[in-house]
């Protein structure tokens, strides 16, 4: 192994920095953009037009399996991308997954109901989304590097956190165009044909992805890596055999957040309109504002982490976390929207506390040259641990009878899980970087 210089890799552009901080924020909000489309569909449209069942709570239990598939199908992302990642190079691949879901959404739009072309139309739907959960599973990882590899390492917090605004961000686009669908179309208008819109807009927004992405070179930490002919020739082999710990805390790091994020925007949605009589553009806009709020929460929470121990402030946000269901669903018992708001407000700001320094924590586990593949396995093990199977697990729980208990202690143990990765997990090495990177002031 040919050690790497410093000398390799140029001082950094803030022009470039910015510009990949931008990239990174852009893609990952399309893609959370297009997988938030399709959980609020789940939960309100899918059970009706693709799974059609006398028993509304098996349509739902169908309907929120699909969301699953886009979960389980991610480790294939993982471990194809995340590869071509530490190989070829972070910009190349993040093109594709970007092509790959923006497609794959914009085909769910056009795709005929269960009434049209009966059993084709769910089989479609699972294949699609499956699609979309391979894309998103190489898209995380690359994300991450494009905007931390550009920045300092010591500013990784902040940095590392453009992609994981990415999913507030694309939350937030994707309920305000179905809360906006809702107040303009009548239900049954919705139903017919209002839904597919949200998912049609993709294209728009892929077009914009694409042409911040071409725009940009590959990292420097990449180049260096490359220059340095240290690029791994077996990246997933290397992962799974020399740094086996550091992928476990990852995973575990992760779980809580997932399962949180779950609970606070798609099994809510399902929960205060069928249990407690809430309206749908009522949820959908608590969950808007939260989102909202997420935007500065995130980077902050990032940037704070840089200053103070990383794990430490992860691990005090996990462990309200748990308690917080705990709250949240008494509060919201009665009916009255602003507790509603005020619940859905608080628990996206913990998630926001995990999921800011999440990014950071999860990439400075691996060496640089297995980064890509590292961050990207823990990251789609852990989806399918913790996001896939929350919302059937939550609505398994509750039974349909508004049950909350089971839920709440559901994730009480997620974030248990998540505070020993965090043990696990190492604080970071900087001097890793610095052997690639010249760090500019």
């Amino acid at each position: 192994m040919t050690s790497p210089s410093v000398s390799s890799s140029p001082p950094v552009d803030r022009r470039d920095l910015r510009k990949a901080f931008v990239a990174s924020l852009t893609g990952t909000s399309l893609e959370w953009y297009d997988f938030a489309v399709y959980s609020a569909a789940a939960a309100l449209v899918f059970p009706v037009l693709f799974f059609p069942a006398a028993d509304p709570l098996t349509g739902l239990l169908l309907a929120f399996s699909t969301y699953a598939v886009g979960y389980v199908s991610r480790p294939l992302g993982g471990v194809v991308f995340g590869r071509l990642g530490d190989v070829i190079g972070r910009k190349q691949v993040l093109v594709v997954t970007l092509v790959l879901i923006g497609v794959a959404t914009f085909l769910i739009g056009l795709l005929p109901s269960y009434g049209t072309i009966g059993v084709a139309a769910p089989i479609l739907l699972v294949l699609l989304r499956f699609a979309q959960g391979v894309g998103v599973g190489g898209e995380w990882g690359g994300a991450v590097l494009l905007s931390s590899e550009f920045g300092d390492p010591r500013r990784r917090g902040f940095w590392a956190s453009a992609a994981q605004v990415g999913p507030p961000a694309g939350n937030l686009l994707s309920n305000g165009v179905l809360a906006l669908l809702t107040v303009l179309l009548t239900d049954q208008q919705f139903l017919d044909w209002g839904w597919r819109l949200a998912f049609l807009l993709s294209a728009v927004l892929v077009a914009f992805g694409l042409w911040i992405r071409l725009k940009l070179e590959d990292t420097p930490v990449f180049k260096a890596i490359a220059e340095s002919r240290d690029r791994p020739s077996a990246p997933v082999r290397e992962v799974l055999t020399a740094e086996r710990r550091p992928l476990l805390a990852g995973i575990l790091s992760r779980i809580g957040p997932d399962v949180s994020y779950a609970l606070f925007t798609v099994f809510v949605l399902t929960f205060a309109t069928s249990q407690l009589g809430f309206s749908r553009s009522e949820v959908l806009g608590a969950i808007l504002i939260g989102s909202a709020l997420q935007l500065p929460a995130i980077p902050l929470a990032g940037a704070l982490t840089d200053r103070v121990n990383r794990r430490v402030v992860y691990g005090v946000a996990a462990a309200i976390a748990a308690v917080w269901p705990f709250v949240f669903f008494p509060m919201i018992s009665g009916g009255s929207f602003g507790l509603l708001v005020l619940g859905v407000v608080v628990g996206l700001a913990l998630h926001s506390f995990m999921y800011g320094p999440q990014a950071a924590f999860v990439t400075e586990q691996f060496s640089p040259r297995l980064r890509y593949t590292g961050s990207s396995l823990a990251y789609t093990i852990a989806g399918v641990v913790g996001g896939a199977i929350a919302p059937l697990a939550f609505t398994a729980l509750s039974g349909g009878t508004g049950n909350w208990v089971p839920v709440a202690v559901y994730l009480a143990v997620a974030c248990a899980l998540t505070v020993a990765g965090l043990v696990l997990g190492r604080d970071p090495d900087h001097a890793e970087d610095e052997a690639y990177l010249s760090v500019t002031p």
